[in-house]
C-alpha cells in the first residue's frame, strides 16, 4: 500500500536529526535527497492505540524555496497523499516568542520579493497561503502557537524585524514553508506545517550568528526531537477527519 501520508523535512540539519531518531530504516534516493518508509507503530513507544497501523514516508527536500516548491510537488505527483506535513524549524522574534515553542502554522507569506514596477503588496499577497485546519480539532497533542509564519531565502535580518511584525504581525520566519503551502494549496492537498523556534532574532542581532552555529544546531536537535516524539499524536488526530 503506498504511503498517503508523506513528511518533509526542509534543511540538513534537520534531516540529520530524522535519520539519527529512524537508524535503522531502508533509505531510498530522490532528485532531491534521500526518503524511507516506515510503519505508523514504529512512530511511538509504546504505540497510541487511537492509531492504525499505516505505512508513512519519509522526505528530504533541501533547504530553500526551489527545493522545497519543486520537491513539495515531485512528492504529489507520485504519491498523490491525502495528508502533506512539513516538520521543521524556525528563528523567532526576541520578545514576542519563546525559544523551542512550536509555531502551528494557519497562515504563511513570502516576504523577500522585491517589486518595483507594480503594487509590491499585490504581489506579496499573490504567493501568501492560508492553510486550512478546520480538520483539526482540539485538544492539540502538544503546546503550538497557531499563527502566520513568514518565509524567505535568507535569515532574518535585525534591521527587519520591526517592519515584519508592524506590517504582518509576524513572530517567526523561515525559509520554505510559504513555497511547501503554496504548492500544495494549488494541488489541493491537505497541509500541516509544524515549525520549533531554534533560535532569536532581534536589535543586538541572532542567538545563531556571527559564528555562533551550535545554538542553531543544538536547537535544530532539540525541536525536531519534540516535533518527531508528537507526530503519532498529530496523525491520531489527523486520522479522525482523513
Amino acid at each position: 500500500m503506498p504511503p498517503k501520508i508523506i513528511v518533509v523535512i526542509s534543511a540538513d540539519a534537520e534531516w540529520r536529526v530524522v535519520r539519527e531518531y529512524f537508524p535503522q530504516v531502508s533509505v531510498s534516493h530522490t532528485p532531491y535527497g534521500e526518503c524511507f518508509e516506515i510503519d505508523t507503530t514504529q512512530l511511538s513507544k509504546p504505540p497510541i492505540t487511537q492509531l492504525p497501523s499505516y505505512p508513512i514516508a519519509f522526505f528530504h527536500q533541501g533547504w530553500g524555496k526551489i527545493a522545497a516548491a519543486g520537491a513539495t510537488q515531485h512528492v504529489i505527483d507520485c504519491w498523490r497523499p491525502d495528508l502533506l506535513i512539513n516538520l521543521g524549524t524556525c528563528g523567532g522574534f526576541a520578545g514576542e516568542v519563546e525559544r523551542f515553542a512550536v509555531i502551528l502554522v494557519e497562515q504563511t507569506l513570502v516576504y523577500d520579493i522585491i517589486e518595483q514596477m507594480g503594487d509590491p503588496d499585490e504581489h506579496i499577497a499573490h504567493y501568501a497561503t492560508e492553510v486550512d485546519l478546520s480538520w483539526l480539532a482540539d485538544p492539540y497533542p502538544q503546546n503550538v502557537i497557531r499563527t502566520l509564519l513568514i518565509s524567505a531565502d535568507r535569515d532574518l535580518l535585525s534591521e527587519e524585524i520591526p517592519q515584519l511584525e508592524a506590517k504582518y504581525g509576524a513572530i517567526a520566519g523561515d525559509w520554505e514553508s510559504g513555497a511547501i503551502a503554496w504548492v500544495a494549496a494549488r494541488n489541493g492537498i491537505r497541509c500541516l506545517i509544524l515549525r520549533g523556534v531554534t533560535d532569536l532574532v532581534g536589535a543586538e542581532g541572532g542567538e545563531a550568528y556571527a559564528g555562533n552555529l551550535d545554538v542553531f544546531v543544538e536547537g535544530t536537535r532539540k525541536v525536531m526531537h519534540n516535533l518527531l516524539e508528537n507526530l503519532a499524536g498529530w496523525l491520531a488526530l489527523a486520522g479522525k477527519k482523513l
